[in-house]
């Protein structure tokens, strides 16, 4: 509508410039555009206007991140919760920082043991920010507050490893070796309000130009030491068989001195009845024949069976009896 209204207004110009008799109609119609477009511009700068100032009240806090709203330089106020939030224009600032869980990985470094032996760690740290407003007050940037992390780090892992054994050092990788580090740290990264959740070593080894003559040693030093236990092994188990063969012995003797204190009382009460068997003289007599008897059983035994004996022989009185 209002290019048509120019237009029409340029042909009016024309034809009054032209000498024409409509000059009067084409001032009514440039009275009458000038006053619109006016408005359409106050309504287009006023808009500008409400969205450069709901923009700078208007502050938006994601879920994983702190808002530190600052007036003049200092904190004013901290939002941790997400959402929207409003701040005055020109006099107050925002600052974002991060909410989450952080990770950062530590250079590579070489460390002595208690034992003066060098080794290779590698570790990571992960924190966060507990205390925004202390954050802010104490460090300027996450550049420092890693590069603070980096050196206190360090120092700890440092620390720690110099007094320990390089055995010790190996046989602490699962997880003993980690929260020493962190032990020894303590609270000192909470003036930043900064939180340690964990300090992790992802590597921890030799250096590479005398890991292969240190192997050699520590497989030396485990044969030297398997020896030493074999060798105990072997006395200790020589000191077990000889006492069990003492213990044996003590066993056996005892155990022959009782069987012959048996023989000797069975031999006895054995004897003890042949006499009270034979205790008259009928018996006694009776028994002497028997005894006559086997001896001459046992010397007649063989091919030749001829038995010469004098007259006073006990076994002569045998024949003597029987005719």
């Amino acid at each position: 509508m209002e290019d048509s209204q120019y237009r029409y207004s340029y042909t009016q110009n024309n034809n009054l410039n032209n000498g024409g008799k409509k000059g009067k109609k084409n001032d009514n119609i440039e009275r009458i555009s000038q006053p619109r477009i006016g408005g359409w511009i106050a309504a287009l700068v006023i808009a500008i206007v409400v969205l450069i100032l709901s923009n700078a009240c208007c502050v938006v806090t994601a879920e994983n991140e702190y808002t530190l709203i600052k007036r003049f330089g200092g904190v004013e106020r901290i939002v941790s919760e997400p959402g929207l939030t409003f701040k005055i224009p020109f006099i107050e600032s925002e600052v974002k920082l991060e909410k989450e869980v952080l990770i950062y990985d530590l250079k590579a470094s070489d460390v002595i043991t208690l034992d003066k032996k060098t080794m290779v760690a590698d570790c990571y740290v992960l924190w966060r920010i507990v205390d925004p407003k202390l954050y802010v007050q104490t460090l300027n940037s996450r550049i420092e507050a890693e590069s603070r992390l980096n050196t206190t780090v360090y120092n700890s892992v440092k620390n720690v490893i110099s007094s320990m054994n390089q055995t010790d050092v190996i046989s602490g990788r699962d997880g003993e070796l980690d929260q020493a580090i962190k032990d020894n740290i303590g609270d000192a990264m909470t003036r930043y309000g900064i939180e340690l959740v964990s300090v992790e070593t992802k590597h921890l080894d030799l250096p590479n130009d005398n890991k292969n003559a240190v192997y050699e040693r520590m497989i030396s030093e485990r044969n030297n030491i398997a020896a030493t236990y074999t060798a105990e092994g072997e006395s200790e188990a020589k000191k077990i068989r000889n006492a069990t063969d003492n213990e044996i012995a003590i066993m056996l003797s005892e155990a022959e001195a009782e069987a012959e204190k048996t023989v000797a009382a069975g031999e006895a009460e054995y004897m003890k009845i042949i006499a009270d068997a034979y205790a008259d003289a009928g018996r006694s007599e009776f028994y002497a024949f028997v005894r006559s008897l086997d001896a001459a059983k046992v010397m007649m035994q063989g091919g030749n069976k001829t038995l010469i004996l004098p007259e006073d022989s006990p076994i002569a009185q045998i024949f003597t009896i029987l005719e």
